[in-house]
């Protein structure tokens, strides 16, 4: 399907391609990974009962956000790319996009954002100053820490008060339990997706915690996702929530399971796809939370 839009967008104009794969809009899983805990925020902020125009805000939100984050990255990695195989045919690494187009469109997609935000309210658009500066601050950390999961664990977070502000205008202590879950489930599965560029980085002198964590690894995210189950079970009982949010809990640590599993060996492109199979995981808690609210 992702071919076809690219083949179709091509015909439009010869570079368009180029500005869709820049922005991973033909690899939607961030979009699906950063949108499922949002929209678990908003869920609850509304008790069931978002309005549309919130809905519609951090949709699109989300979507030009997670664009944003992949331009910088990829504006920040240039010079690294180029030596990893799984992202040496980038367009900033092979030179179909300049470093200057990439930054002009990393403005403009903020600029798209933050008009959005303005939509909302004061305490909403005081907290996306936030989420922009931990946003661009992220792609550096990898050259610095080897907890660079940490940063893109609350950058894939901060949409999660601001849904709370948005919707009811303040912040309750318990959001921000279902922050700390987003960022120690963020952590584990981008673990698997270091995973998976280990050798490389390595090479290249780029650190993350899949190198931290070694001959741990999936031990130590096997941990942090019964942590995040731990801290989103504490914000279901202090949000009233029941037994669909529970169920969907249990999917969710069903879908953790079977990635510690998958990855018994450690193949670079299997880690890749327990990456990829969290996002299912978000989804059964996003129709966790729905049905409890839908069936009461």
């Amino acid at each position: 399907m992702y071919t076809r839009l690219l083949q179709s967008l091509d015909r439009l104009h010869p570079r368009a391609g180029d500005f869709v794969q820049l922005m991973r809009l033909d690899r939607p899983i961030g979009i699906y990974l950063l949108l499922w805990p949002t929209l678990w925020a908003l869920w609850i902020a509304a008790q069931g009962v978002p309005s549309l125009k919130n809905l519609a805000i951090f949709v699109v939100g989300v979507i030009l956000m997670r664009a944003a984050g992949c331009v910088i990255n990829d504006y920040a990695d240039r010079h690294f790319d180029g030596h990893v195989s799984r992202t040496k045919a980038r367009p900033l690494a092979s030179g179909r996009v300049t470093s200057r187009e990439a930054l002009i469109l990393f403005a403009v997609l903020i600029a798209l954002s933050f008009a959005l935000v303005l939509l909302t309210n004061a305490t909403t658009v005081w907290l996306s100053f936030g989420a922009l500066g931990v946003a661009a601050l992220y792609p550096f950390m990898k050259r610095y820490t080897y907890y660079p999961q940490v940063v893109l664990g609350t950058a894939f977070s901060w949409g999660m008060p601001m849904a709370f502000t948005a919707e009811t205008g303040s912040l309750p202590v318990a959001a921000w339990l279902l922050l700390l879950a987003n960022v120690i489930w963020t952590i584990a599965y981008d673990t698997y997706y270091a995973m998976a560029d280990r050798e490389d980085d390595l090479k290249i002198g780029v650190k993350s915690t899949a190198i931290l964590f070694g001959d741990a690894d999936r031990q130590i995210i096997l941990v942090l996702q019964g942590l995040a189950l731990l801290c989103l079970a504490l914000a279901g009982a202090r949000f009233e929530l029941g037994l669909c949010f529970y169920l969907g809990l249990l999917v969710a640590a069903a879908c953790f399971a079977w990635e510690y599993h998958l990855t018994r060996r450690r193949e670079p492109l299997v880690c890749f796809q327990a990456f990829l199979h969290n996002h299912w995981a978000g989804l059964a808690i996003f129709i966790g939370i729905v049905l409890d609210y839908a069936l009461r």
